[in-house]
């Protein structure tokens, strides 16, 4: 039976290429080493990989890696969400209303914050799988929606539509360090002090280091990253979500609840544009009304770049992670390089289409698809 078996032409042994190939966080990969191989040549010596241009590229790549993380779990269960973008800049105009006109502390402002946010989120899952209408329709309207009540708001109780006065509200706030603060404090001043990286020489800040602490921003992005990998690989949920994206029908028939998986996705994207708004308005200290204009795409194009498909079913957070790293350095290298900043936009068209060109190669790779 088993020779039998082994000999029949039905059963194909997949090589290691083909592996290798199908794995999801390819591109992102190859990308990473090409962008890392590219400004190591010719951006080396202009500080870019010095401890503050370290820093620099990495709160950057952090701020796409948070809304990648949601974005990549919401597509693998087969959707979209286009409002990420306007729930940026609603979730931080909400902090600032709530916390400054208002009047509430700030860590109140901030629970409430979340908490509506991801109703919303779950609203738009809610409106998808109950109307059988594209998500790409549904949460297209919550964009406009969204950013519409961010402007108002601001305009009918400030008469503008910029609120500062945050980090003085929230002075003294216990939840709002988790959010606005730094960790490593220690260790970089250390490290200054041994000279491994650079120090302020005059001034009040002389003997400081230029870089004293990693930024709550960039540890939320580690946690959501770790978090989502961890869920998506190592739980039931994580398969449950494969299955979702991959054949809704197919899946309800073996008893996963489909519906109740797409919107907790819904509700989680909502909630790392939420962690994102956050820690925006803490570090600025002021919400805007234009803030979060287009980070619905990049966080898709990180997504894409990772190997996700636009099809659902297939995909990875580390891919995601690794599309996110890509943004943030190159994003910064061009201006170490001494690169028009402009081109920035010309290089995500560019790799959103080599990044779909090769995931509906992998794709016709898994299916079998000539």
């Amino acid at each position: 039976m088993s020779d039998t078996a082994n000999s029949d032409e039905r059963v194909k042994e997949m090589s290691g290429l083909r592996r290798a190939l199908i794995r999801p966080e390819l591109g992102g990969i190859v990308g990473t080493i090409a962008v890392f191989t590219f400004f190591a040549l010719f951006a080396f010596d202009s500080g870019m990989f010095n401890a503050q241009g370290v820093m620099n590229w990495s709160i950057v790549s952090a701020q796409f890696m948070i809304i990648a993380v949601g974005a990549c779990l919401l597509m693998i269960a087969g959707e979209f969400d286009l409002s990420v973008g306007s729930m940026i800049g609603f979730a931080g105009m909400m902090i600032a209303i709530l916390g400054v006109t208002l009047g509430f502390p700030i860590w109140l402002a901030i629970i409430i914050t979340f908490v509506t946010c991801t109703l919303i989120g779950g609203l738009n899952g809610l409106i998808v799988v109950k109307t059988g209408l594209p998500s790409f329709i549904v949460t297209l309207a919550f964009l406009f929606i969204l950013r519409g009540f961010t402007i108002f708001l601001p305009q009918t109780i400030e008469r503008k539509t910029i609120i500062g006065g945050i980090r003085e509200a929230a002075e003294g706030d216990w939840l709002a360090p988790l959010f606005g603060g730094k960790i490593g404090g220690s260790i970089f001043q250390w490290m200054g002090d041994n000279g491994i990286i650079a120090v302020f020489e005059r001034g009040t800040r002389k003997g400081q280091p230029v870089v004293d602490g990693i930024p709550m921003l960039i540890v939320w992005a580690i946690l959501l990253v770790l978090f989502g990998h961890f869920l998506l690989t190592k739980t039931r949920f994580g398969n449950w979500i494969f299955a979702a994206g991959g054949d809704a029908q197919a899946a309800r028939y073996v008893g996963v609840p489909v519906n109740r998986v797409k919107i907790l996705m819904f509700m989680f994207t909502a909630f790392c544009a939420t962690v994102f708004a956050t820690c925006q308005v803490m570090e600025f200290g002021s919400a805007g009304a234009d803030r979060g204009l287009l980070k619905e795409f990049e966080a898709i194009i990180a997504v894409v770049i990772g190997g996700a498909l636009l099809t659902g079913g297939y995909g990875s957070v580390l891919g995601a992670a690794l599309g996110a790293l890509i943004f943030g350095v190159v994003q910064q290298g061009l201006f170490f390089a001494g690169v028009e900043s402009s081109l920035f936009r010309v290089f995500l068209g560019v790799i959103l289409l080599l990044a779909v060109i090769l995931n509906t190669y992998i794709r016709r790779l898994i299916t079998g698809e000539r």
